[in-house]
């Protein structure tokens, strides 16, 4: 079994977030979490052939020109699977892993394989379209999840059957077989013994999970909306221009809080984007585009509503967890109630 690898610009050694926009290139050769998978199959037959590298912000800012790259690569290759990742939390990487695979098995038929954390948004994206391995926070969990990888693989290299995705440890992708259990217990029979325990108050696992959704109720209208305080907040990047809050510019940890009192709008050269998600030239020209300071001050003065709270709240969206997201609202809420902020625009990008 032939394998081509695909890692970003950080796992292949050449640098960080300096090296993000790095295009994509081939090589024949293993490079990084390539040389521990190749180990791990090698024994059974697997071979990984080649590794692709490209840079997160690339294949996040010209996606179509970095798959139709990559693919291009491809064309001329022998290869039985894909492989890509792992990518732990790191969103961009994610979005790259989950992207290129889904490319690569429509274009070339091939099976394809990667690996997150249930934290990274590409799970939401893309776990319906391959299997995608139960991977760690960070790159400290590397071996782990390429053993994951590697042990799917060296069941197909030896005729193992595969088990599904709650026993080989892959997000479950919706997909239903029908399967004859060893024991020749009945639907009927595992069914009461299910009940039996959960009467009992006994540990026990239904056959059919429901995913959980985290649904948020509508807030109800704002009656009189000439009376109300309303804040400004943004998932855009716009800060001051040294960041002082560090705020990362993807899969953000922070936020920061900054005082919008007596000014009338957000001037060019006072404050920016820190955003990696877009293109900052406009932002950064007028940063009321993104946070609409300007706007609000217009609609305050003609009494369209009551006051405008002193601040304005920002962080960055793209690639930034669930859990992370709901941390930060919880930090800034108990702020908005302080100053009995009746409403916030959230602006975005």
């Amino acid at each position: 079994m032939k394998i081509i690898h695909y890692i970003n610009q950080f796992f292949a050694g050449i640098g960080g977030e300096d090296q993000a926009d790095q295009a994509p290139f081939i090589k024949a050769e293993l490079i990084g979490p390539a040389v521990a998978l190749n180990a791990m199959v090698k024994a059974n037959g697997g071979e990984v052939t080649h590794t692709i590298v490209c840079g997160d912000n690339f294949m996040g800012s010209k996606t179509d020109e970095a798959v139709e790259t990559i693919l291009g690569f491809l064309a001329d290759k022998e290869f039985d699977l894909f492989v890509a990742g792992p990518a732990f939390q790191a969103g961009r990487y994610g979005f790259a892993c989950g992207t290129i695979c889904k490319a690569v098995h429509e274009k070339y038929g091939v099976p394809v394989l990667t690996s997150m954390h249930v934290e990274n948004p590409g799970v939401e994206m893309f776990h319906k379209e391959m299997p995608i391995f139960i991977g760690g926070k960070s790159a400290a969990k590397m071996k782990g999840d390429v053993q994951l990888i590697a042990d799917y693989i060296n069941k197909d290299l030896t005729g193992q059957p595969h088990t599904g995705a709650v026993a080989e440890k892959f997000f479950p992708r919706g997909v239903r077989h029908q399967a004859w259990l060893a024991d020749g217990k009945t639907a009927a029979r595992r069914g009461v013994e299910m009940l039996i325990k959960k009467l009992n108050g006994e540990p026990y696992q239904t056959e059919l999970v429901i995913p959980a959704k985290d649904l948020v109720p509508i807030a109800p209208a704002i009656k009189d909306l000439s009376k109300a305080r309303i804040a400004l907040c943004t998932t855009g990047g716009i800060v001051p221009v040294d960041n002082p809050d560090h705020i990362q510019s993807a899969s953000a940890t922070r936020w920061g809080r900054y005082d919008i009192s007596g000014m009338d709008r957000l001037e060019s050269g006072v404050f920016k984007t820190i955003h990696a998600g877009f293109d900052p030239a406009a932002a950064n020209a007028d940063p009321n585009v993104i946070v609409p300071l300007d706007a609000m001050r217009a609609y305050e003065k003609e009494g369209k509503f009551g006051s405008l709270h002193p601040y304005f709240y920002s962080t960055v969206g793209t690639g930034t967890t669930e859990a992370e997201a709901r941390r930060m609202a919880k930090e800034i809420i108990p702020l908005l109630k302080q100053d009995k902020v009746d409403a916030i625009i959230m602006g975005s990008t």
